[in-house]
């Protein structure tokens, strides 16, 4: 039988309680300050609260397709809030995603504000053996509907290669490095780390056949919030996972991986995966750049 550990994980932040539920006793949960969005950490590029983007002029409850919102990258989301179809179908090449911001005269039911508004499904945090602490659906969740940002300090490389590099063997790394790919050839990186001030999206495992993705979307900062959509239907019960490289739709992978083990020339940095999927590489997926160590001249 599993015992209530947390009313709710969340400190009443969101807009639904997420209760946290072990079959072990005593089990605690770590120590963190809750934050429903990213917060700047050190070496921030930017502010994640800074306004960067000029607001709509529409005043109407909900933007129409000739918002200047969405005109600017094309639609992202139906009626409903779920992703459209061919945003789904196009991810591995997605184009941007912006949504209305904080200027904006449009009404908080926007259809086009969808990530900005935070938890707002049933979920539960649990404790499993092998994997430590999950979350699982607590009500059916459909395709393409948006479940949670994966939130925390926004940092620097320099500050996300020494958190990573102090790290025991035994530490859970958190860090997730984005990396956008945009005109002329720039790479945009993006480091959240919700060791210490993070959100539920920090208990998600990862899966090497995912039932989430992630998206970067827009909404008053240029630094994007890392959100998570169900890839497919997902049913009650059913543990939420992303792929923390940031696939989905698994390809195989064991030819990078050996390609990121070689890189790195540390082999003992890789910790297993225990998804128990009939596509599981056995490890988690190892990012080598956080290890690289540059001399300051």
């Amino acid at each position: 039988m599993e015992l209530l550990v947390v009313d709710d994980v969340c400190c009443g932040l969101e807009n639904v309680a997420v209760p946290a539920l072990s079959n072990v006793e005593g089990t605690r949960l770590s120590d963190i300050k809750y934050t429903p969005t990213n917060v700047t950490g050190p070496g921030a590029p930017a502010d994640p609260s800074e306004m960067m983007y000029e607001g709509c002029d529409c005043h109407t409850p909900s933007c129409s397709s000739d918002c200047p919102c969405i005109l600017r990258y094309g639609p992202t989301y139906d009626n409903s809030g779920c992703l459209l179809t061919e945003q789904l179908e196009k991810f591995l090449r997605s184009k941007p995603v912006l949504e209305c911001n904080t200027s904006c005269q449009c009404g908080e039911q926007c259809s086009n504000r969808v990530a900005q508004k935070g938890v707002s499904l049933k979920l539960q945090v649990f404790h499993s053996p092998q994997k430590g602490w999950g979350v699982r659906a607590a009500e059916r969740i459909p395709l393409g509907r948006f479940v949670c940002e994966y939130a925390g300090e926004v940092l620097g490389l320099e500050e996300a290669r020494k958190r990573t590099q102090n790290m025991k063997q035994e530490d859970m790394n958190y860090i997730l490095a984005l990396r956008e790919h945009i005109a002329g050839g720039r790479i945009v990186e993006t480091h959240v780390d919700p060791t210490y001030i993070g959100n539920v999206g920090r208990y998600i495992n990862h899966s090497c056949a995912p039932n989430l993705l992630m998206l970067p979307v827009r909404v008053d900062s240029e630094v994007p919030k890392l959100a998570l959509f169900a890839g497919r239907d997902i049913a009650i019960g059913e543990e939420l996972s992303f792929d923390y490289s940031g696939e989905y739709g698994n390809v195989a992978k064991q030819g990078q991986l050996q390609k990121e083990t070689e890189k790195s020339k540390d082999s003992s940095k890789l910790k297993p995966c225990f998804c128990g999927s009939e596509m599981c590489t056995g490890f988690l997926p190892f990012d080598p750049s956080l290890y690289e160590v540059h001399e300051i001249k």
